[in-house]
């Protein structure tokens, strides 16, 4: 018999036979072992076939007790085993009562209850409740927790769980319990606790509706002086959300908890998330201003899954992309609306680039929702996360900023407390703007990333500008032949004088700024009218799409979009674009190319104009890496890259050394212990 575990196929979903309406748990900490009772409401559901058993997730724990409706089970009704437990009952509706032992001090896979340092804590996502009770451990089972905990008072003086403190107070032999009550259904996998010694920081926030919501922040003791930022970060968060979505927090509560051994960045179980102490932690002294965004980000990121996975969850997790890519979507419109939006993009885009890209690229490309698995831990990657905000993005680019948020605000109140696939968040879309995304949702069935490639012809009698577009995708495991995807490419036209020229699309009548092309056949024609051949093409403007994009840009084209193109990540593109040409052509004639002039006086010109944004400046200044370098070759030549690219760097410090030198004067009087956005740009420069 093969010990190869099974493949999970979406197409072989079934609803739940039994549903769980409540949850009890009681959680007994004591020297070496915990125990853990489990009282659940049981209801078996139309979707259960006649004589269907209650078959129940578990692992790696001794299985104490089991008993329905009060009276416990002989032997013979219940079987378990390697994976779980089976209970014969003919009943409709029951409470199954199981008590287990586990051993968190012993638990090395840092799921379900396990140790971290000073307390204990849990990580269920994805199936990590399983380690703690026998359950139907999946995300379509939503339930009502209430949680009692007990333990120790001097080693366990802080017990915490999802929801709101309803009661608490000693006990016998120096011992205290807790008990939570979280009144919203959630999935197993939001589950979540902690015991420990543990310091408290706390602040307050109030609702758009008046509410004052708690905060605390559990550290580790000594590090009470490294959580304002991170307090700052989440107050921020709520407030954005508020405004930008209409979301309110919905607890009296909200509690954060960092560990050092938490085995990922962090958790947004339901209003107790569980962080690892890089991602709250941060003092101006020992912080990178990197670290500061990056918390700031984080902590938005797990607030913002209160809405966008927790309140609206997974009905299985083939959808994961629809919490994950949704919550990166929100968390980058939120770092952009803090900091420097165009700084946001860029380094959002680098990251697609040199991570995504290539895993679309190689053996391990799958699409953002995926057809099949075996472990699910093994699809947390950058497709499902990155590429699946790209996705959103595009949604978003396709029907408008407005309209989008609007729909969005639908799905939120019309699946509230539901678990839900990305058909249902598509349809929603759709429904809500009348939009028609059928073409669109191949994004989600098929992974590589689209090679696109646009040309233009202007006709000077006519006044017009024919865009031709090819689009291409290579073959992937899951299909050779794949269908073209829908590409929304935003397109401006920038005028001689460094402003963006009106013009209408052929047949449309109305003259925009701005347009964007729905790209959606393999090759396709866009006619814009009114155009001036002096007027430069500005194409993907703000990366609209994931997308490999080569366009017939001249060098004097690109060097005009670098000094006035007025969207921010094209501007840098287009600088990105120039040096890599440069590069390129140097490695090919082994050092040859010497007709640098006219861009490195580009680079200078950059510079001079820092003031406007330094921190978009200090990334402009970037010369493309030499690993993005070497993507671009057929035959790598490392040493090549390497030379060239110190070549040209060497180049653009000779010509522009006391402009870098002046400018470094004037910012190196940066307050070294502020953390805002301006501040921030203005160090990321002199730097």
């Amino acid at each position: 018999m093969s010990d190869q575990p099974a493949t999970i196929r979406l197409t072989d979903y079934t609803p739940p036979a039994f549903d769980a309406s409540t949850v009890h748990l009681d959680i007994d900490f004591q020297n070496d072992h915990a125990l853990v009772t489990s009282r659940v409401n049981y209801h078996r559901t139309e979707a259960a076939s006649p004589g269907a058993l209650l078959q129940l997730d578990g692992e790696n724990m001794t299985l104490v007790r089991v008993a329905i409706d009060g009276i416990d089970l002989a032997p013979e009704n219940y079987a378990e085993t390697k994976s779980g437990l089976t209970i014969t009952t003919s009943a409709v509706n029951f409470c199954c009562e199981i008590t287990t032992r586990v051993e968190p001090d012993n638990n090395k896979a840092l799921e379900g209850i396990y140790r971290s340092g000073p307390c204990y804590c849990t990580q269920m996502e994805a199936q990590g409740f399983r380690r703690m009770t026998y359950f139907p451990d999946r995300p379509d089972i939503l339930s009502v927790y209430t949680t009692r905990l007990e333990a120790d008072f001097e080693s366990c003086p802080q017990l915490l769980a999802n929801g709101n403190l309803v009661e608490s107070g000693s006990l016998p032999a120096d011992r205290h319990f807790a008990l939570w009550h979280d009144p919203h259904p959630k999935p197993s996998y939001l589950f979540a606790l902690v015991a420990g010694d543990l310091a408290l920081v706390e602040d307050t926030f109030t609702t758009m509706n008046g509410r004052e919501v708690a905060l605390k922040f559990y550290v580790e003791h000594a590090n009470e002086d490294r959580c304002s930022h991170a307090i700052r970060s989440l107050q921020a968060s709520m407030k954005w959300d508020e405004e930008t979505w209409g979301r309110e927090y919905d607890l009296d509560i909200y509690m954060v908890v960092a560990v050092n051994d938490f085995n990922a960045g962090a958790m947004e179980n339901k209003g107790l998330n569980i962080f690892n102490s890089a991602l709250v932690l941060a003092r101006p002294d020992t912080a990178t201003d990197g670290d500061f965004e990056s918390i700031e980000g984080v902590i938005g990121h797990e607030y913002f899954h209160n809405w966008s996975g927790n309140r609206v969850t997974l009905r299985d997790w083939f959808q994961l992309s629809l919490k994950e890519g949704l919550t990166v979507f929100r968390d980058q419109e939120f770092s952009s609306d803090m900091n420097s939006r165009g700084v946001k993009r860029i380094n959002d885009v680098r990251g697609l680039r040199a991570f995504q890209f290539p895993e679309d690229a190689g053996p391990m490309a799958h699409p953002i929702r995926p057809p099949e698995y075996i472990e699910i831990d093994n699809f947390y990657t950058t497709t499902v996360y990155e590429k699946g905000a790209e996705v959103i993005r595009m949604m978003q680019t396709i029907v408008g900023k407005e309209a989008f948020r609007q729909a969005v605000e639908v799905y939120f109140e019309k699946y509230d407390g539901c678990a839900v696939t990305t058909d249902d968040f598509i349809a929603t879309i759709e429904e809500s703007t009348g939009a028609d995304l059928g073409v669109f949702s191949r994004w989600y069935a098929q992974a590589g990333t689209p090679q696109l490639n646009v040309t233009w012809i202007h006709d000077s009698e006519s006044a017009t500008l024919a865009f031709h577009f090819e689009q291409t995708c290579r073959a992937t495991r899951e299909t050779t032949d794949k269908l073209p995807f829908q590409i929304p490419v935003k397109v401006a036209l920038i005028g001689a004088d460094g402003l963006e020229v009106r013009s209408s699309l052929k047949g449309s009548g109305t003259q925009e700024i701005e347009h964007v092309f729905q790209v959606t056949e393999a090759t396709q024609d866009f006619i814009l009218e009114g155009v001036d051949k002096s007027a430069t093409p500005s194409i993907l403007r703000g990366f609209s799409a994931p997308v490999r994009l080569t366009t017939a840009h001249t060098e004097d084209e690109l060097l005009f979009l670098l000094a006035s193109d007025n969207d921010a990540f094209n501007r840098w593109e287009a600088g990105q674009t120039l040096a890599t040409r440069h590069i390129l052509k140097g490695v090919d004639t082994h050092g040859a190319n010497e007709d640098n002039a006219r861009l490195v006086a580009a680079f200078g010109a950059v510079l001079n104009d820092y003031a406007a944004d330094p921190a978009f400046t200090a990334e402009a200044l970037i010369l493309p890496p030499e690993n993005s370098l070497a993507e671009e070759m057929e035959i790598i030549d490392v040493e090549g890259i390497h030379r060239e690219r110190r070549s040209l760097l060497r180049a653009i410090t000779q010509a522009h050394r006391s402009t870098f030198e002046r400018v470094h004067r004037e910012l190196r009087d940066t307050p070294g212990d502020a953390v805002d956005a301006a501040t921030m740009g203005r160090r990321r420069l002199a730097n």
